[in-house]
């Protein structure tokens, strides 16, 4: 028999992880911009990336010189190579030389490398480990440090939660152009990508979390670039279009890969209970929960009530209102109230989200019925008066609210 001996204060010695690395950066019409960005990157994965490492230049159709500009470059050095495709779209690229790589770990990144090098080690180590199967770099999470006009955050925020409240997702950034992600995990998901433009990190990160896949977000900082070619509100509205898409797959289940690799669930080490049994409360915390988010979705539904009503109709304000406040009392009460019922619910937001759209409706037939009672009751009622029996008809339907909640969309697997 064999033994192995340890001495007083020494640990074993594990073995050596290797790993390659395949860095992806798409360009288009970036004959300026290309050369100086090879250059730093090949300096930082030489002296400071412990793997083995390429980078990959994707020309997307340029009709400039930079398909020549990029040849010269892995000319000049022997980590570079060089892919040209015949049309435009960053999602295009990274499918592309995605598919094609025999690395373990693909990544990319724009090319004006707005996103500081010092995050791809924490960006690539949870894959090599295997702990993650994709990572992201985040400009909106704690620790991030970003550089960037009031215009582009305004939008960038409000587009993360805007996916958020209609997905369920748990991911911060979409959008920053820096991702990592296990070349096996990946693999199977790019066919069912079906954006080959700036709504591909998106509809990435979606259907990897639908399916199960552990991402990982690795705060970063970022400085904008000036010279940015992106139009924002024509993308925003094409990604818009987009979520829209994606929560269609999801719900008729063509988003769902049932030969997909799962991760196993967490299995507990120690006697105290069951991981169900703490991660959901009883009754007694369900109905707390339920009443501390509905008290902040009426008091949204009115402020948003009171404003609207300044420009639109009875029925159109109080519509309006309830579908921003319903969006987040339904989300809330997936990640706090409810969670951990049913592997459902985690799994399928878009059906939940469905699903309370239709308590939704009923709910808004009901407090939308007492403002037009109210208003062939009495001629001219005050504003006051409007706000007042929507508060009343808001507490007696968010009682019927949690019901429908707890016994159809949240429904217990043991029940």
């Amino acid at each position: 028999m064999t033994e192995t001996v340890t001495r007083p204060g020494e640990a074993p010695t594990p073995d050596v992880v290797t790993a390659t690395i395949e860095v992806i950066v798409p360009v288009y019409n970036e004959e300026r911009s290309l050369p100086g960005c090879v250059e730093v990157l090949e300096q930082y994965l030489r002296t400071k990336l412990p793997f083995s490492w390429t980078i990959t230049v994707v020309d997307n159709a340029s009709t400039d010189e930079t398909l020549g500009v990029a040849e010269g470059l892995a000319d000049r050095f022997p980590n570079v190579r060089v892919i040209h495709l015949d049309r435009k779209g960053r999602g295009h690229a990274l499918k592309t030389a995605w598919g094609w790589s025999d690395a373990d770990v693909v990544a990319y990144m724009d090319v004006d490398l707005s996103t500081g090098l010092d995050g791809l080690l924490p960006l690539v180590a949870p894959l090599v480990n295997g702990h993650s199967d994709l990572a992201i770099g985040t400009r909106l999470a704690p620790g991030a440090r970003t550089i960037r006009g009031p215009r582009r955050e305004l939008i960038s925020r409000g587009y993360n939660q805007l996916i958020r409240w209609v997905h369920g997702s748990k991911f911060t950034d979409a959008q920053c152009g820096f991702k990592a992600a296990r070349t096996e995990a990946i693999r199977p998901l790019l066919d069912r990508i079906e954006d080959d433009g700036w709504f591909f990190d998106t509809e990435l990160l979606l259907i990897a979390e639908h399916n199960g896949l552990r991402i990982h977000e690795v705060p970063v900082d970022w400085v904008e670039d000036t010279d940015s070619r992106v139009a924002l509100m024509s993308t925003a509205w094409e990604d818009i279009r987009g979520l829209v898409r994606v929560a269609r797959a999801k719900a008729n289940g063509s988003a769902r890969l049932p030969n997909l690799k799962q991760r196993p669930d967490p299995v507990i080490a120690h006697p105290n209970g069951s991981t169900a049994e703490r991660r959901e409360g009883g009754l007694s915390w369900q109905l707390v929960s339920f009443a501390t988010i509905g008290a902040i979705s009426t008091a949204m539904t009115l402020v948003l009530y009171a404003i609207l009503r300044s420009w639109f109709p009875v029925l159109a304000a109080n519509l309006i209102a309830l579908i921003v406040s319903t969006l987040f009392n339904t989300e809330a009460n997936r990640r706090l109230t409810f969670l951990g019922r049913t592997g459902r619910t985690r799994a399928n937001p878009a059906r939940i989200h469905l699903q309370g759209f239709v308590v939704f409706g009923l709910y808004y037939a009901f407090t939308s019925g007492a403002l037009l009672a109210l208003h062939a009751a009495v001629a001219a009622p005050t504003r006051w008066l409007e706000l007042g029996v929507l508060t009343a008809a808001s507490a007696i339907g968010t009682v019927g609210r949690f019901v429908a909640l707890r016994t159809w969309v949240f429904k217990s697997a043991e029940s």
